[in-house]
C-alpha cells in the first residue's frame, strides 16, 4: 500500500510539471544557443544547466564570464540573483510532509525553482517527497535537454540563423515582463527603471566604467528597493485585522 502510494504521489509529481518541462525546454534551448555563440562547447554549457538550474543566473553568469568579469563580481551578481531561492526553500519546507527526511529536503530544495516552487505550495496539503521527485526531475531533464539541444542545432545552422535565434532571448524576456506589467503599474515602472538604470550604466560618461557585474547589482538592488519602498506589498495579517 505504502508502494502504490508513493508511486500516486510520484504520478502526481511528474502530470503536473508537464508545463514546465515545455517551457524550460524552449528557454534553455535560447541559453544554449547563447552559450555555443559564447564559445563553450555543447557539453560545457549542458553540464553548466544540470548543475544550476536557474535561467536568470545562468544567462546573467554567461553575460559576466564572456565579459570575463572577476569572480567577486560573479560572485555578487549570482547572490543577488539567486538569493530568492533561500526565502522559497525556507518557506517550502513548511509545506513538505513530516516524512520528509533533512537529505531529501536537500535535494528538493536543489531544484526548488520559481515554477516548481508555485506549483508545490499551491497544492492544499503538504506535499511527500515522491511528489517533488516527480515535479523535479523532470523539468530538470527539460532544461538540460533543451541546452543540449540549442547548442548542437548552432554548431549546425547557417550564422545568419544562429543571429535570428539570439534575439529569442529578448522576446523571451519581453513576453515575461509585458504581461505582469500590463497588469500592474508598480511592475511597469519599476521594470522601466530597471531598463533606463541599464542604459545609464552602459551610456553616461562615468557610469559606463563599472563593469558589468557591479552594473547588474546595482540596478537589480536601486530598481527593487525603490518598488518596496514605493510600492510595498500588503500585510494579509494587518488586512485581516
Amino acid at each position: 500500500m505504502k508502494n502504490q502510494n508513493t508511486k500516486n504521489h510520484f504520478m502526481e509529481g511528474a502530470k503536473d510539471s508537464l508545463p514546465i518541462v515545455i517551457g524550460y525546454f524552449s528557454v534553455s534551448f535560447t541559453f544554449g544557443i547563447m552559450a555555443a555563440k559564447a564559445g563553450f562547447s555543447p557539453w560545457i554549457a549542458t553540464l553548466i544547466s544540470i548543475t544550476n538550474v536557474t535561467s536568470a543566473g545562468q544567462f546573467a553568469g554567461l553575460t559576466l564570464m564572456v565579459a570575463q568579469a572577476s569572480y567577486l563580481e560573479i560572485f555578487l551578481t549570482e547572490l543577488v540573483i539567486n538569493l530568492r531561492y533561500g526565502l522559497m526553500s525556507l518557506s517550502l519546507s513548511q509545506r513538505l510532509s513530516d516524512s520528509v527526511t533533512t537529505g531529501k529536503r536537500l535535494l528538493i530544495a536543489f531544484a526548488n525553482t520559481d515554477e516548481i516552487f508555485a506549483v508545490s505550495v499551491s497544492k492544499p496539503h503538504k506535499v511527500t517527497s515522491a511528489y517533488m521527485a516527480g515535479l523535479e526531475i523532470f523539468p530538470i531533464l527539460g532544461w538540460t535537454a533543451g541546452t543540449l539541444s540549442g547548442a548542437v542545432a548552432t554548431s549546425l545552422l547557417p550564422p545568419f540563423v544562429q543571429s535570428a535565434l539570439g534575439v529569442a532571448l529578448y522576446g523571451m524576456f519581453i513576453a515575461i515582463v509585458l504581461p505582469p506589467a500590463r497588469a500592474h503599474r508598480p511592475i511597469a515602472l519599476v521594470s522601466l527603471l530597471a531598463a533606463v538604470l541599464s542604459l545609464s550604466f552602459t551610456y553616461l560618461p562615468g557610469l559606463n566604467r563599472i563593469s558589468a557585474g557591479f552594473s547588474i547589482i546595482l540596478c537589480t538592488l536601486i530598481a527593487a528597493g525603490v518598488g518596496a519602498f514605493f510600492w510595498p506589498i500588503p500585510d494579509n495579517k494587518e488586512d485581516d485585522s
